[in-house]
């Protein structure tokens, strides 16, 4: 059995280790709503966060309150207003909210104080840090209704998060906010969250909610039929949103898409929508490729790009499946490293999941595009026509006329993308004579436009 184990254990922890280095030093805004801790997931929360912390990843958690300050109300004998998507929060609301969030405040300290032996929080150290961070200001009067004591954010102490996160401490924030003058305003905790998100310029803003994700077809519910998309990009989800009618509740799409919409249209590289109800959802969206939620992300940041020495290591790490199942020709490392100049890579949150490589022949203006590469993990996402495009930039930028490729497995692949097959001695000299007649390979030529 502890064979077995070993077997798998290895291979994933090696797996998720380029995300452990790639988020080390980044910030994270965790959003967590108050419907996840009245179904009893604080603590298990509280571990996923103390050991993604223990990574190096600095975090500011806000949490919600709307189902504990809607108990507070009825034990008063109040019934929760709303109107616009907020809370109306009169005299008795403000103290209800207060009470609420004094309460969670406590809980939430507690859960990052645990060290209970063979528990993930032994021997960790969590200081938790709360303060009047928020600067806010009234809601006001919308539409003829009063919102009283609800507030918008004004403005965020950047400076003083940031010494606390510094000083290696988890920042914890109630959906609370204070005026110039003392007023408290009870604000909601997914605009906090994106104010702060956007204010630190934050690597990613993750709201921990009641839904799974955003789903394929937002007028259907989610089911095996009809899953998440677990990527969106940015313009995708502007679209999205625009058809959509204004968010009412957590359960309307466009209720915490709307967040992550105007988090990553200020700056924020990626924002996120996880279901609390899954045990490990963190985990598993931050150390997993695929993750579990749904992802705003800009397509601005998509990270096709010219590799440099740093990248050698994933390109082995990526080839290398490959040429053992004789899909690609064996490079050793030094020539790897030495020709790393004419490879491009993709590359998503610090990991290489495909590359290819140009080798110009500029005495018959045509050039040989080697080692294109997807991981298994991206297959079928149109990553290999993003680095074929490239290449094929990257040739006519050098003034020559066509590419060729050797390929053994893959001829179909590159005859739809406008490539023609010839007869070997139609390569260049040079390369005719590095050419391997025991493999057989077929040669495939594209003339470039």
């Amino acid at each position: 059995m502890s064979t077995v184990f070993n077997f798998t254990f290895v291979p994933w922890f090696r797996s998720v280790a380029p995300y452990i280095h790639t988020h080390r030093g980044k910030t994270f805004v965790v959003a967590v709503c108050g419907e996840a801790i009245a179904a009893g997931k604080l603590s298990l929360i509280a571990q996923d966060l103390a050991l993604i912390q223990s990574m190096g990843v600095k975090i500011v958690l806000v949490h919600g309150f709307r189902p504990q300050v809607n108990e507070q109300l009825a034990a008063k004998g109040h019934s929760p207003k709303y109107s616009h998507g907020m809370r109306i929060t009169d005299g008795i609301a403000l103290d209800c909210a207060q009470e609420a969030a004094g309460q969670l405040r406590f809980e939430i300290e507690a859960a990052f104080s645990q060290g209970l032996p063979n528990t993930p929080m032994a021997g960790s150290t969590v200081r938790v840090i709360s303060g009047n961070f928020i600067t806010a200001r009234p809601v006001g009067i919308i539409d003829g209704v009063d919102f009283m004591h609800s507030g918008l954010v004004r403005k965020v102490d950047t400076p003083g998060i940031q010494k606390a996160l510094g000083m290696g401490a988890m920042v914890l924030l109630s959906p609370f906010g204070y005026s110039p003058t003392g007023e408290a305003f009870n604000l909601t905790m997914e605009e906090v969250a994106t104010s702060v998100a956007t204010a630190l310029q934050a690597d990613k803003l993750i709201f921990l909610t009641e839904i799974p994700g955003i789903a394929t077809d937002p007028a259907l519910p989610v089911s095996e039929d009809n899953p998440i998309d677990t990527e969106l990009p940015l313009a995708a989800a502007e679209k999205l949103l625009a058809g959509l009618p204004q968010a009412a509740q957590p359960s309307d799409t466009a209720f915490y898409l709307q967040h992550c919409v105007r988090a990553c249209k200020s700056g924020v590289e990626r924002s996120h929508i996880l279901p609390f109800a899954m045990d490990g959802s963190l985990l598993l969206e931050i150390y997993v490729h695929d993750g579990v939620g749904t992802m705003v992300i800009d397509e601005k940041l998509e990270s096709l790009r010219e590799a440099t020495s740093d990248d050698v290591g994933g390109i082995i790490q990526l080839i290398e499946p490959f040429e053992k199942d004789g899909t690609l020709v064996k490079r050793d490392r030094t020539e790897i490293e030495r020709d790393v100049g004419n490879y491009s890579i993709i590359e998503h949150d610090g990991v290489i999941f495909g590359c290819a490589a140009l080798y110009p022949y500029p005495e018959a203006k045509t050039a040989e595009m080697a080692a294109l590469t997807v991981s298994p993990q991206v297959q079928g996402q149109g990553d290999g026509d993003k680095l074929l495009k490239r290449i094929e930039q990257r040739a006519k930028a050098q003034g020559l006329e066509s590419i060729f490729v050797l390929t053994t497995r893959t001829m179909h692949w590159f005859i739809k993308r406008g490539f023609a097959q010839v007869e070997p001695e139609q390569l260049p000299e040079a390369r005719k004579r590095k050419y391997n007649w025991d493999r057989k390979s077929q040669v495939l030529f594209k003339k470039l436009s």
